[in-house]
Order: C-alpha cells, then sequence, then structure tokens
C-alpha cells in the first residue's frame, strides 16, 4: 500500500504521485462474474434529463462490484481469497469464499492478507477484518464499515485510509469518535468492522495531468471570476477582478463558511461534539 513516482523526464511525469497496488493480490485477476453488475452513466443528468451536477460525463467503463456492506453470515467462517482494486471506490476490496461455497465482497481492512479467516457474529475474536457489534467492541479499538441503524449496514467510515474509535460506552450508546473529529452517539446493538480501511496511502495520489481525471469521468471545471457576470456572481470585471462580491456559488448561495445544516435535523441529538473546521490563519 505504498506510491510510486516517475522520473521527471515530463511535465505530467513530474507531479503524478500513483498507487504501487503491492496489496493486491493475486495480480490480473478477474473480478468475481457474480458479483458484478451493469452501472449506468448519468453524465450528470437527473432522471428528466437535466444537468444537476456539473463538470461529469466521459470517463471509462465501470461495472459496479456488489459490497456486503451488512456481514449478517453470522459465524460461518470465511477465507480471504483475493485483494482486488475496485474502480467505484477509493478502497480497496476483498472477495471472501464462506465455508458453504458463497462468495461475497467486503470492504478490506488495512494488513487483511489472502488466506486469512474472518468471522462475523455476536462474540467473535477481536481481529482485524472480524464483524461485531458495538457492545462488544472494546473502546480503543480501530473500527470502520459502522452501522447508523441495526441491520442496515454499515453507512460510515468506509473510504481509504479511514478509521473510528470507541471513546465510552453509556446505556444503549456508544461514543464514537469519526474521522473528521466529530464524537456521535451510536447504538450498542449497531455492527462494526474491526480495522483501519485500507489503501491510506489514497491521500498522497496526485493523477499529474488532466486527462488521467477526464479517466475518472471528471470534466474541467471553470472558475468563476473567468465567467462572465450572467453566468456567475463572480464573473465580468477589468482584468482579474473579481466583482466585489462575497464567494458563493453559480446560485448566489454564500460560501466558505456559510452553514447549510438543517436546523432540528433529527441527528443533531445523537452528535456530543462537532465535527473540527481548520481555519487558514490570516497573514499580518
Amino acid at each position: 500500500m505504498g506510491i510510486k513516482k516517475r522520473k521527471p523526464t515530463t511535465p505530467t511525469q513530474r507531479w503524478t504521485i500513483l498507487s504501487d497496488f503491492a496489496e493486491i493480490y493475486p495480480k490480473g485477476k478477474k473480478p468475481e462474474k457474480s458479483l458484478l453488475v451493469p452501472l449506468k452513466r448519468t453524465g450528470g443528468r437527473n432522471n428528466a434529463g437535466r444537468l444537476t451536477a456539473r463538470s461529469r460525463g466521459g470517463g471509462h467503463k465501470r461495472k459496479y462490484r456488489i459490497i456486503d456492506f451488512k456481514r449478517n453470515k453470522a459465524n460461518v467462517p470465511a477465507k480471504v481469497v483475493s485483494i482486488e482494486y475496485d474502480p467505484n471506490r477509493s478502497a480497496r476490496i476483498a472477495l471472501l469464499e464462506y465455508q458453504d461455497g458463497e462468495k461475497r465482497y467486503i470492504l478490506a481492512p488495512s494488513a487483511l492478507k489472502t488466506g486469512n479467516m474472518v468471522y462475523s457474529g455476536e462474540r467473535v475474536e477481536i481481529k482485524i477484518g472480524n464483524c461485531l457489534p458495538l457492545k462488544n467492541i472494546p473502546s480503543g479499538v480501530s473500527i470502520h464499515n459502522i452501522e447508523l441503524v441495526k441491520g442496515k449496514g454499515g453507512e460510515i467510515v468506509r473510504s481509504a485510509g479511514s478509521q473510528a474509535i470507541i471513546i465510552a460506552k453509556e446505556e444503549k450508546f456508544a461514543h464514537v469518535k469519526l474521522p473528521s473529529g466529530e464524537v456521535r452517539l451510536i447504538n450498542l446493538d449497531c455492527l462494526a468492522t474491526i480495522g483501519q480501511v485500507s489503501n491510506i496511502s489514497h491521500e498522497q495520489i496526485s493523477s499529474g495531468k488532466a486527462g488521467r481525471t477526464r479517466w475518472l469521468g471528471r470534466r474541467p471545471k471553470v472558475r468563476g471570476v473567468a465567467m462572465n457576470p450572467i453566468d456567475h456572481p463572480h464573473g465580468g470585471g477589468e482584468g482579474k477582478s473579481s466583482g466585489g462580491r462575497h464567494p458563493s456559488s453559480p446560485w448566489g448561495q454564500p460560501a466558505k463558511g456559510f452553514k447549510t445544516r438543517k436546523k432540528n435535523k433529527f441527528s443533531d441529538k445523537f452528535i456530543i461534539k462537532r465535527r473540527v473546521i481548520k481555519r487558514k490563519k490570516k497573514k499580518g
């Protein structure tokens, strides 16, 4: 799970930092056919054909890998057959083969190897890749793929390199510190998987060129200050002026500090401590 840099023989290669894919094993293995479904591309358009997400389109064809976020096959041993690349997410995925012959994909935790055995259930061992309720996980252990509603499947802490920690347990809830720094109450009956999500070096990756970003289905973004006044609040003016307005979206919603979270949101009562917001220090 390291990174590789190219020799700066061209301007592109100078800034390219890519994953070395060392954790993927066996090399060249094709994904499990029974767990693949077609993935339709939208180009950022909704069911009415209108553009609702800008700067999307193109990119390489993909097939979706069905991931088992629920881990509800309890007390059946599963062997890790392979660690694979998934084009739809930043983390790696692991193919499990259960004792009864069923195969499922899960998010691969860091340090999980092919040949390892993993389990899910109420009283399984505290070991990387095992899945069990929060009430049976000791404080201070790294966890990921955490359920917010019992039986719904993991919804949070699923991206590459992320992990959460149980700080304390009180009555029916666990105090879980999330990667953002937020501390949230989660029901003790909800499931979580032991370990940190794989591909820790993902945040260091730099595509190096615009073309590689296009392969991922991302089109160029035009700065607001480069547009005309009719197209963006920052547009127009002589030279490189920004129009003298507060930073905002093309539709006038303020940016940089403007809070968009709904008042009296249902989940507010489960948040003990808000996430840490890092602000840049002003010079002078």
